[in-house]
């Protein structure tokens, strides 16, 4: 029987002694404020680079911020373009700087972190909207970015996730650009929500049912959208010709399950596909990197997963 690992059991301890209020009965606005407040102090340190940038590029509905890691080494540099989690409902370029900052330095490369439209201001589909038009943005922009516009990758974690597995798919199917790799981060697939491992884990391992609810019905406009493949990428009919993935889940994280059927919809369709589960590892873990180690770990693994695809496209 697996195991929850010491240290994030150590976190589940440490968020149920803190009695924080759950995100729905705050709002968006209130839940967006105290996720903001409780990131830091479980994130590690940030990482120095050469250079970090705030900038603006054009979304579907209106100009999108944009945050522009650059690592030491030498140009032109590979690019991840980089979709934060929360729900479509919460987080933003801050609250997920520190991954950023992990992955360029370890990845050996340019990262872009965009600041979608949050719902449920901006319903489903404004955040794959933003998403799409900012991978285009930085293919389009890659020269005078000092990025290598054959050589871009797109990444996120949970609806992070999702947004990039859905513009790998539209990539594939409305003119690119192509891309190196999808680098997926325990990502939300299927907006039905159903599977054991929903169930198995609805209390007590951070992320919550009634939270993922919530998210959801932010999110999606009504019923019909659960189905649209742009919501709930495992249900498009053809997974095949996209680029490789590296897929990582955790194991006790309601969405493990979603997770896993998406890796291997993937391979079954002929995608090259490395897929981890951190068995011990709650949702979340990655952005834990001061207190959980595995963090740091699942992110080199996703870095060096970056470098080879990124290597390989370059030839």
């Amino acid at each position: 029987m697996k195991q929850l690992d010491p240290q994030a059991k150590a976190v589940l301890e440490r968020v149920a002694r803190a009695n924080l209020p759950p995100y729905p009965q705050l709002g968006a606005a209130g839940a967006r404020q105290l996720y903001r407040e409780t990131r830091g102090a479980l994130a590690a340190p940030p990482r120095e680079l050469a250079s970090v940038e705030d900038l603006h590029a054009p979304g579907a509905g209106g100009d999108l911020r944009v945050r522009l890691y650059r690592p030491p080494d030498a140009g032109p540099l590979p690019a991840l373009v980089y979709f934060h989690g929360g729900g479509w409902t919460i987080g933003d370029l801050d609250t997920h700087d520190v991954v950023c900052r992990e992955l360029a330095l370890h990845g050996r490369c340019a990262v872009v972190s965009v600041d979608y439209r949050l719902a449920p201001e901006h319903k489903f589909p404004a955040a794959v909207d933003d998403a799409v038009a900012a991978t285009r943005w930085v293919a389009r922009e890659a020269g005078r970015l000092g990025m290598d516009a054959r050589r871009i990758a797109v990444g996120g974690d949970s609806a992070g996730g999702n947004l990039a597995a859905v513009v790998a798919l539209v990539a594939r199917d409305e003119g690119g650009p192509p891309l190196a790799m999808q680098t997926l981060i325990y990502p939300a697939t299927d907006m039905a929500a159903d599977t054991p491992s929903h169930l198995r884990y609805a209390e007590g391992h951070l992320l919550t049912r009634d939270a993922i609810l919530w998210f959801r019905g932010n999110y999606l406009r009504d019923a019909a959208d659960e189905a649209d493949w742009r919501a709930s990428p495992l249900k498009a009919a053809d997974l095949s010709r996209l680029p490789p993935a590296y897929v990582i889940t955790a194991g006790f994280d309601p969405l493990v399950d979603e997770g896993r059927a998406y890796a291997e919809r993937l391979q079954a369709a002929g995608v090259p596909v490395t897929y981890e589960c951190f068995e011990g590892m709650i949702h979340g873990f990655v952005t834990m990197g001061g207190v959980i180690a595995a963090a740091h770990h699942a992110l080199a693994r996703c870095a060096q997963g970056l470098r080879l695809a990124f290597a390989g496209a370059a030839r």
